[in-house]
């Protein structure tokens, strides 16, 4: 049995990693979870899940009140809070479904104190991939990804040749806006920028999804995840978002993960650490997976996707900066204090501004996101006088 810590309990990934710790109780013991600011969701987590035993909060002021309604629970607030949850929790396993930059020091420090880390933030990978990369080569702790691409990438080259593999192909929605020119894109509201076409998600990447920002990280992530070189992942458009990731082989054939828009899936194969019966598709030919539409990525109709890679590219302190801005403004566009459009441009004006270290230390790293998130915000307002 798991004993599970989940970070982001209250979330679009945490209630549906609740579902799968509820569904198999002889295999997962939730023992801690995170809800942020959702704290009126605490007393359905646990009338499920009876031996929670510490819970991570981010006002501290509504611990005082939490202790009374609970008092055999330990209660933890704030960023230090989380990482004190995983430091002195008793779990094995930490799902970390925390959305942004605020993931990063709890996937590094469930690595470090050698857990299972079940990472579906994708920010830990962009903006830390290095210092993850060097905890996972020391020996201490195991990663699965949760993300539906990465998923799939994993479960199809479980199945192949590597050598025999010539391209990671990632497929992409498009996002709410697909069928608008870059011209109509001028008019878009937060309303219709949330309605996705075939995901489900939280608001955050849901907009990600819509400037295809996400297609970036993604791309990002699975260098990470699997060393292929850039120029050998390829993005693909994909209307239906039933094939979740493809291999090209040199052969010119393809491999396919095929299924539901369904983020059960790949929770699943994570929370199971692989464990899971999944089916590969095989064909000779892109439309022979039917009856699905594919279409060739245009990298200027989505410019972020290019400013993420360039990002990567660059090397140092970029991905900080890159991510810290996209957050900054991607919620100032949620609250109707920029338009849609910004969102890039907030991005384009933070990384040509701030400076690089290329061999930034972790306290470097969380020294830039403030300082960028400063910088775009205070550009932000500059704009609205």
């Amino acid at each position: 049995m798991r004993k599970v810590l989940l970070l982001g309990a209250s979330g679009s990934i945490g209630s549906q990693t609740l579902d799968i710790l509820r569904a198999d109780p002889k295999a997962f013991l939730l023992t801690a979870f995170s809800v942020g600011h959702q704290i009126e969701k605490i007393p359905s987590i646990l009338s499920s899940f009876p031996f929670v035993n510490a819970i991570c909060v981010q006002e501290e002021e509504d611990v005082a009140k939490l202790k009374i309604s609970y008092p055999s629970i330990h209660f933890y607030s704030g960023d230090e809070g989380l990482k004190s949850l995983i430091e002195e929790s008793d779990c094995d396993m930490v799902v970390n479904a925390l959305v942004g930059f605020v993931g990063l020091v709890p996937s590094i420090t469930a690595l470090s104190r050698d857990k299972i880390l079940c990472l579906a933030n994708k920010e830990s990978l962009v903006v830390g991939g290095s210092f993850i990369q060097r905890l996972l080569k020391q020996g201490h702790g195991k990663l699965y990804p949760i993300d539906s691409e990465h998923v799939a990438l994993a479960k199809l080259l479980s199945r192949v040749n590597r050598d025999d593999v010539d391209k990671l192909v990632i497929t992409a929605s498009g996002g709410s806006f697909r069928t608008l020119s870059r011209n109509q894109l001028n008019a878009v509201t937060p309303e219709m920028a949330l309605k996705h076409p075939t995901w489900k998600m939280g608001g955050k990447i849901t907009i990600d999804s819509a400037t295809m920002m996400n297609k970036g990280f993604e791309v990002i992530e699975a260098k990470w995840l699997y060393d292929f070189p850039l120029q050998r992942t390829e993005i693909l458009m994909h209307d239906e978002s039933h094939v979740h990731s493809l291999l090209l082989m040199k052969d010119g054939s393809y491999y396919a993960d095929i299924s539901d828009p369904d983020m059960h899936t790949p929770i699943k194969y994570a929370l199971y650490e692989t464990n899971v019966d999944f089916q590969v598709f095989h064909e000779k030919e892109l439309s022979a997976f039917g009856p699905y539409h594919f279409h060739k990525f245009d990298p200027e109709r989505y410019p972020a996707v290019g400013l993420a890679l360039d990002a990567y590219r660059d090397g140092g302190l970029k991905t900080t900066i890159l991510n810290a801005a996209n957050e900054v403004a991607v919620y100032a566009f949620l609250k109707g204090q920029i338009p849609f459009l910004d969102i890039e441009r907030e991005v384009s004006f933070a990384l040509a501004t701030l400076p690089n270290n290329f061999s930034p230390s972790l306290r470097d790293v969380l020294a830039m996101d403030a300082l960028t998130r400063l910088a775009v915000s205070r550009h932000i307002a500059s704009k609205r006088k």
